[in-house]
């Protein structure tokens, strides 16, 4: 595809004004969120204690742009620990309002505080007694006052170069609602495993929720020789379970070493007749092992600090269980 070498109105699209021009936005963008840590102060700690206290959901409001943002930000709050949903206020006030409760927290954000969709419903909500959090640009906006507490969110000017479109002001109240989830993740002890437990179906959910016993190899697919096989017999266990790999295992079923591919071709440099090789010369005594009951995504660490493709997976007894490799990872999904 031929790329245009101006814009529709004729201005060259050089590569060096392109690249400005973004430089500027991300410019402007980070300097709006960098001026907001100094504002941070005791609004913010009344917020996430009224946050912390609420006994039913947060329940956050925007129109347009900001709406989009709420969106995002009551995920976020969602997934880490404090319920919440996003509501359009356009919507509330046409029956939407019954999803907020006494014991709801509302938050609203509008950058000019003047919103008439969350205006026209404030009132309702304050006849409910829901406590109103309002992140604006405005701290003498209507919302902003009528709020119980109000995050300022203003910034210098946007990115936009007309200043027109929300770009600042949108990355500015994303950015704080962040801080807002954070702060309360913090401060309710959210651990990795509450974190899983929101997000089971994500490789994030795999990551922290699958152990090694719930992805290794084992029974008759686990790939195993005793350690009077020869050379040979190895290889075609190894062949037949796919792995890549196999354990040696002593007359207990203890595993005494692994036998890779890796392995092999460092054996046919030394060795002209594999025929005559019986395993126990040329395995890796011992090998690196891991328990069933440990993350499979300690597994991972473990192999890639090791540089090794395959592990063996031992009970508390010292017993062989299993066995996985980097493949068997990936197809589980947890790297």
């Amino acid at each position: 595809m031929t790329l245009p070498a101006d814009s529709p109105d004729g201005v060259a699209l050089d590569a060096p004004t392109l690249l400005q021009l973004a430089r500027d936005v991300l410019d402007t963008e980070a300097d709006a969120v960098r001026q907001l840590a100094p504002r941070l102060g005791e609004p913010f700690v009344h917020a996430c204690r009224l946050l912390l206290a609420c006994r039913g959901r947060v329940v956050v409001l925007g129109m347009g742009k900001s709406g989009h943002v709420g969106g995002k930000i009551a995920a976020t709050l969602a997934s880490t620990g404090t319920p919440a949903f996003f509501v359009h206020p356009g919507e509330a006030g046409h029956g939407d309002l019954g999803m907020i409760t006494a014991p709801d927290v509302v938050l609203a954000l509008s950058n000019s505080g003047e919103t008439a969709e969350i205006l026209l419903i404030l009132p309702m909500i304050r006849r409910l007694g829901v406590s109103l959090i309002a992140i604006t640009g405005d701290p003498k906006s209507t919302l902003a006052r009528e709020a119980d507490v109000h995050l300022d969110a203003s910034v210098e000017r946007e990115a936009c170069p007309l200043g027109l479109a929300p770009t600042a002001s949108t990355t500015a109240c994303l950015a704080l609602g962040d801080a807002l989830a954070v702060a309360l993740l913090h401060t309710r002890g959210f651990s990795r495993e509450d974190f899983s437990r929101s997000h089971p179906g994500g490789k994030l959910g795999r990551r922290l929720l699958l152990h090694v016993a719930d992805v290794m190899v084992k029974n008759e697919r686990l790939p195993a020789v005793s350690e009077g096989a020869s050379l040979t017999e190895a290889l075609l266990e190894i062949t037949r379970k796919g792995l890549g790999m196999t354990a040696v295992v002593d007359v207990d079923g203890r595993a005494v070493g692994i036998f890779t591919d890796g392995d092999l071709r460092r054996v046919l440099e030394k060795v002209d007749n594999v025929r005559t090789v019986g395993i126990a010369d040329v395995m890796t005594r011992g090998g690196v092992r891991i328990r069933p009951d440990l993350l499979a995504a300690e597994a991972a660490q473990l192999m890639e600090r090791r540089r090794i493709n395959a592990l063996l997976v031992e009970n508390a007894d010292g017993r062989l269980v299993g066995a996985l490799n980097m493949h068997t990872l990936l197809d589980a999904g947890v790297i």
